[in-house]
């Protein structure tokens, strides 16, 4: 089987929100980005397909390969989160 590898080009530091998505380091708007979890915990996001999901109990260090295009604030205790594109 192989191996993904995850290859990025820009990265920003997020800060949760319950209204803002996070912005495009590019200027342009978000179409989604993939994120790292500094931190141990809970992270709810909201997917660039509109869907609003809750990873739970993610390890500190861990890579979350799925588009988000918001962190929210309410229901995500993980802290060190970096956007990727």
């Amino acid at each position: 089987m192989a191996n993904q590898k995850l290859q990025v080009q820009r990265g920003a530091a997020v800060t949760p929100s319950n209204t803002a998505d996070i912005p495009s380091v590019s200027g342009g708007v978000n179409n989604g980005c993939v994120l790292y979890v500094g931190s141990a915990g809970n992270l709810r996001v909201l997917t660039s397909g509109g869907d609003d999901v809750t990873f739970t109990a993610l390890n500190a260090g861990s890579f979350v390969p799925v588009q988000v295009v918001r962190v929210y604030s309410t229901g995500t205790s993980c802290t060190n989160i970096v956007a990727l594109w």
